[in-house]
Formats: structure tokens, C-alpha cells, sequence
């Protein structure tokens, strides 16, 4: 008989997925039937990073050594200069959701299509 003891997984620990961050507006005319339609303010305002939920997507991203560095000494400001614990991904999908909503708001002036054009 085996004494080792059968332990719950995180998944029953914690719950199921996470819930979806944003729905769309809708939105009728009087011209027809409602549609769905989306401002770019609306969606600005809408968007928030997942910061610390369960995340069942994940993508593989390689960087220099220097970009590694780089978030390395931002999460270790953060924590020292402004009293904030953030792990490497939660900066990362911070940044992205920044990013994301500058293109959103900007289009075609923003950082990331300047960036893009600038590198090609």
C-alpha cells in the first residue's frame, strides 16, 4: 500500500479559464437591423492588461541578450523605486497592451507603425 498522498491540481485548486476582458458595443441605426461597432476611444477605454490571472494562450518569444537585461533592470526599478512586484510577463503584457492600444488610438501615427516603417 502506497503512502503518498493524492493532491488536487492548480487547475482544481484555482478555478477554470480566465473570463473574456472585452465585448463589443452594439450599436443600432435607423437605417437597419443593429450591428456591432466599435470606437477606437471605446476600445482604449475597454482594454486593460490580464496582469495576474490563469492565461491558457501562451506564444514563445526570443530576445537579445541586451532586451533580457533590459526587463530585467525595469522589473528590479519597479520593485525598488516604486514599490511594485511585477514578474517579467506581467511587464511584457503590459507593454504589449500599451503598445496595442497606442495603434488602436493613433493608427497609422503610432509608435508601432513608426517603429515597424523605421526597421524595414
Amino acid at each position: 500500500m502506497s503512502r503518498r498522498v493524492s493532491l488536487p491540481g492548480a487547475s482544481e485548486l484555482f478555478g477554470g479559464a480566465a473570463p473574456k476582458q472585452t465585448q463589443p458595443e452594439k450599436r443600432t441605426t435607423t437605417d437597419g437591423p443593429a450591428t456591432t461597432v466599435r470606437s477606437r476611444t471605446a476600445v482604449v477605454d475597454e482594454r486593460k492588461s490580464s496582469g495576474r490571472i490563469r492565461h491558457d494562450t501562451k506564444i514563445t518569444v526570443y530576445v537579445t541578450e541586451e532586451e533580457l537585461i533590459g526587463l530585467e533592470k525595469t522589473r528590479l526599478a519597479l520593485r525598488e523605486e516604486h514599490g511594485l512586484n511585477a514578474d517579467r510577463g506581467r511587464i511584457v503584457r503590459e507593454a504589449i497592451d500599451v503598445l496595442l492600444a497606442d495603434f488602436v488610438d493613433h493608427g497609422p501615427d503610432s509608435v508601432l507603425v513608426r517603429r515597424l516603417k523605421a526597421s524595414e
